[in-house]
Order: structure tokens, then C-alpha cells, then sequence
């Protein structure tokens, strides 16, 4: 005899997390804290554009942190790499 048993999940979502940016520190915060937001904002808090979903806030800045240094390394090998030479190369022709 054959048994089939089914298993449901229930999703879980993660919160989004935005970020805030004074001198050089940088605050994660959820989007849903409006209240939290608007006092970062009158205490001269910059609100960045980057948005990430994360387990929690320590997790997004390691996010923001990695997505920061893929930018970087992208422009990087943009700027030094076959693309840039072809290009370069066509201008000056």
C-alpha cells in the first residue's frame, strides 16, 4: 500500500529594510516604521535609495554592504576592461 503525505509550508516573508546615512554611519531600518523614519529624518539622517528584504537589520547591512561592492567592482572592470579599450579605441579612430 502506497501513502502519500502532503507538507505545507507557510511562507514567512522578510521585512524590507531601507537605509539612512549620516556622516558615516549608515542605520537599517524597516520600511513599515514610519514613525522611526520621520525622527531619523529630522535629526539629519540622508534616506539612501537602496531597499532589501533581510532576516533583520544587521542582515541588511551586510547586504547593502555587498551590493555597494558589486558596484564597485562592476564600474571597475567596466572601466578597465575589453569594453572600455573597444570603445576608447573607436572615439580616438
Amino acid at each position: 500500500m502506497l501513502l502519500m503525505t502532503a507538507t505545507l509550508f507557510t511562507e514567512h516573508t522578510m521585512p524590507q529594510f531601507c537605509f539612512f546615512k549620516k556622516d558615516k554611519h549608515i542605520a537599517a531600518l524597516e520600511i513599515s516604521d514610519a514613525e522611526k523614519s520621520a525622527q531619523l529624518t529630522g535629526e539629519g539622517w540622508e534616506k539612501q535609495f537602496e531597499e532589501v528584504r533581510a532576516a533583520d537589520a544587521e542582515s541588511a547591512l551586510t547586504r547593502l554592504a555587498e551590493m555597494r561592492k558589486e558596484e564597485v567592482t562592476t564600474e571597475h572592470a567596466f572601466v578597465t576592461g575589453s569594453v572600455f579599450s573597444s570603445l576608447l579605441t573607436a572615439i580616438l579612430k
